[in-house]
């Protein structure tokens, strides 16, 4: 009878984050340069989505080549440059940002991917803007307030369409959410996670990648 633990129980989960971001293709010298004043000049540069997530956020993006994108909580504007970079021929980003101090770096680095173009930068406040946006979106990403992702959801989920991509970032919230925390934040982020597991409007699986993303898939 086998006892020994599989080998990946006795591995730390940060080193097997590591090695998954060494063996994942590099950034280009635009990416790199904007993480870099990223780190250096804003007060919480770890919720820049960075090297390892971006590369999977734009692959995800060329995979699907979606017509329209909407991202929620542009930042420094690394994860909006990696989205946009798979949109369909004609297509457009809507990226809000509540934050207007960061506009003049998020702008400064879509012009230098050269993509300035296909991204609008709004800045505000997400539940006013999200209303007077007429379009579907073929895949959303929201890295945002965690405390409102489940009204980010509701509100959301009705501006895409049959097959488009809804994704959330932070769901694993540091880990609490497994290790058993009931701080307020931890037992709201645990709710929308149960709550999308158990909504049968759409299929959801979340990715142990950085701080844990969940893909939502919307039914027909």
């Amino acid at each position: 009878m086998q006892t020994d633990e599989p080998p990946m129980r006795k591995l730390k989960y940060l080193d097997v984050q590591s090695y998954c971001a060494q063996h994942s293709s590099d950034a280009d010298e635009i990416l790199h340069a904007l993480d870099r004043e990223t780190h250096l000049t804003t007060i919480a540069p770890q919720m820049s989505a960075g090297p390892h997530q971006g590369m999977l956020l734009q692959m995800l993006s060329q995979l699907t080549a979606p017509r329209r994108i909407l991202e929620i909580g542009t930042f420094s504007g690394y994860a909006s440059i990696c989205l946009a970079r798979g949109l369909a021929a004609g297509g457009h980003l809507d990226t809000i940002e509540v934050d207007p101090e960061r506009a003049t770096m998020i702008r400064k680095y879509l012009k230098l991917a050269d993509i300035d173009e296909r991204v609008t930068l709004h800045v505000g406040d997400a539940f006013d803007l999200i209303p007077s946006f007429t379009d579907t979106y073929d895949l959303i990403f929201v890295d945002a307030g965690k405390r409102d992702y489940a009204r980010y959801y509701e509100l959301l989920l009705p501006k895409l369409p049959v097959s488009g991509i809804l994704i959330f970032d932070n769901v694993l919230w540091g880990g609490k959410v497994v290790t058993g925390d009931n701080d307020p934040d931890t037992t709201l982020m645990r709710a929308f996670n149960e709550m999308l597991r158990n909504d049968d409007r759409v299929m959801a699986v979340m990715v142990p990648l950085r701080d844990g993303m969940t893909l939502v898939r919307k039914r027909g």
